[in-house]
């Protein structure tokens, strides 16, 4: 497998001044994300956490999504005092949703496996699905490439309330109809069939898109001790009980502290991916099914942003006490929580999330607990041989259509072939047109005002005849070339969607039905440089 490393132009000034140990981006945190992991041991060493009960849920919530063998033994070993992980996640997408949850999934399995070799102590690669997030309009499609631009496939299934992803069951009609919509614009090819059955029986299996999510994950990371987390399972509510009412003892601290350092953040010239304000209370509460974000009034009561609820901290404090089912953590908290349950050695998160993390070095001291290094993930664009055979044919680096796209490069290439050209020879004949054209004006508006206004008109229709062949001549000069502008909206299509990165929008369907799983499995094994912005990663 051919892995070559490319530059990012388009990287956000913190995310640049991050990778490059900027002291004005530095002081956020804790550690340097590229080192520090030897002095990150012995930190954790001076801290104490339930790892009987966090191994028994792990081990219930992975048996439900029938984990590999592998799985099982790295939840035994996080029961050694010595033992950390490696963490990140993401909302559970379908069919694992954007390139970049299986990315990240690869990112956390290298990264832990890199860090035992060097550390010489057990070092768990754990995914932390997002299950409590309730954007389903976030997750519910995936898109497909059709050249020249990708196409939305959407599942129909309707939510009323801002449910929880845990809490959304799956509707089997809707789902069956989308899956078979996906696989009817598939090819045929040996790998069809089997996918098909493996994907299919993933969903009938599952109850909700988090279960069909975490099977699907297995299926791809099946020997490599993946270990899966649901943060909207009822029994991590339970584990995270203590911690809530520790959150609500601390809410002021907590928000005062983001809320300052976001706007010192902005002073330094970074823009963040979140709005924070000062009376944020970083908490959700479960309300008829729904979601509420909860904020702190003047009275000090935590109230639903658009007034649904009202408590007393009394009675918030009951709740985490005895239905912790009903708080949830927000983007502020959520870190936080991961860290109060696992031992992290690393979180491994995208460029959006380091943003956030930014911020978040309160929240963390707060505890009297620093926040975990926090290492950028990989990045890859996946290279179809088809679409480096059109680059090779254009001459077109690889580098230049990831981060620019084809587009302007395209337009050149029918510039070209458009000699001489069509556009300037058309704006000439209705140049002269217009001169030849106006001493017949100038006698009708002499005559009469509306023979002025008949001229006028007769003039633009004489103009539109040209713009008409004009037209027609570029029309057929696509025509001609269609094969080579297919071309370059394939590279578009591969390399640069929508004019972003591949892994914002490409799902690993296709690639699955044109190559089986193997390149993701090779790709995983493989040790790559946490210090490189991008890789191309050649199938």
């Amino acid at each position: 497998m051919q892995i070559d490393s490319i530059p990012l132009n388009k990287q956000s000034k913190l995310i640049n001044d991050y990778r490059n140990n900027n002291d004005n981006i530095m002081q956020f945190f804790d550690y340097h994300p590229f080192q520090d992991y030897e002095q990150r041991v012995k930190d954790l060493k001076d801290r104490q956490f339930n790892r009987e009960q966090l191994t028994d849920v792990l081990r219930t919530l992975n048996q439900e999504w029938d984990a590999p063998e592998s799985t099982y033994k790295n939840i035994d070993r996080l029961k050694r005092e010595d033992s950390v992980v490696v963490i990140g996640g993401q909302q559970a997408g379908l069919l694992t949703g954007p390139m970049y949850s299986l990315n990240k999934v690869i990112s956390i399995i290298q990264f832990a496996r890199k860090q035992e070799e060097e550390l010489q102590i057990p070092v768990i690669p754990v995914f932390w699905i997002a299950g409590e997030d309730h954007d389903f309009d976030e997750i519910n499609h995936i898109f497909l490439p059709e050249v020249p631009q990708m196409k939305k496939y959407k599942l129909l299934q309707r939510m009323l309330y801002k449910s929880s992803v845990s809490h959304i069951n799956i509707d089997q009609l809707y789902s069956d109809q989308w899956l078979n919509r996906l696989f009817e614009n598939l090819k045929e090819t040996q790998f069809t069939k089997n996918l098909y059955e493996t994907v299919k029986s993933c969903m009938d299996k599952s109850t909700t898109y988090v279960d069909f999510f975490a099977r699907v994950i297995f299926q791809l990371f099946n020997d490599e001790g993946l270990v899966l987390i649901d943060s909207g399972h009822p029994k991590v509510r339970e584990m995270e009980n203590s911690h809530f009412l520790q959150l609500i003892e601390r809410q002021p601290e907590i928000s005062s502290g983001v809320y300052a350092a976001a706007e010192q953040l902005e002073q330094n010239g970074y823009s963040l991916a979140m709005d924070v304000e000062e009376n944020d209370a970083h908490l959700f509460y479960h309300l008829n099914n729904e979601r509420v974000l909860l904020t702190r009034n003047e009275n000090g009561e935590w109230i639903g942003k658009q007034n649904e609820v009202i408590l007393t901290t009394d009675e918030l404090i009951t709740i985490a006490k005895k239905q912790p089912e009903l708080l949830s953590n927000n983007v502020v908290t959520r870190p936080l929580m991961q860290e109060l349950l696992f031992p992290s050695l690393a979180f491994i998160g995208g460029p959006g999330e380091i943003s956030y993390w930014a911020v978040l070095k309160p929240v963390f001291s707060a505890f009297q607990i620093k926040m975990p290094p926090v290492l950028p993930r990989l990045s890859f664009t996946y290279m179809e041989r088809r679409v480096e055979k059109a680059l090779n044919k254009y001459e077109i680096s690889a580098a230049r259509a990831i981060n620019d796209g084809v587009a302007d490069i395209k337009d050149s290439w029918l510039e070209s072939k458009n000699s001489p050209p069509i556009q300037q020879i058309a704006k000439e004949i209705k140049q002269t047109i217009d001169h030849a054209h106006k001493p017949l004006r100038d006698i009708a508006l002499d005559i009469r005002s509306d023979l002025g206004e008949l001229a006028e008109k007769n003039l633009f229709y004489l103009q539109c005849d040209v713009e008409f062949l004009e037209e027609r001549i570029i029309k057929a000069l696509e025509e001609k070339y269609a094969k080579e502008l297919n071309e370059f909206d394939l590279i578009n299509t591969a390399l640069r969607p929508e004019g972003g990165l591949q892994e914002r929008m490409w799902n690993p369907l296709p690639w699955l039905n044109e190559y089986g799983s193997d390149f993701i499995k090779k790709l995983t094994k493989q040790s790559c440089s946490f210090h490189n912005v991008h890789y191309v990663v050649y199938i």
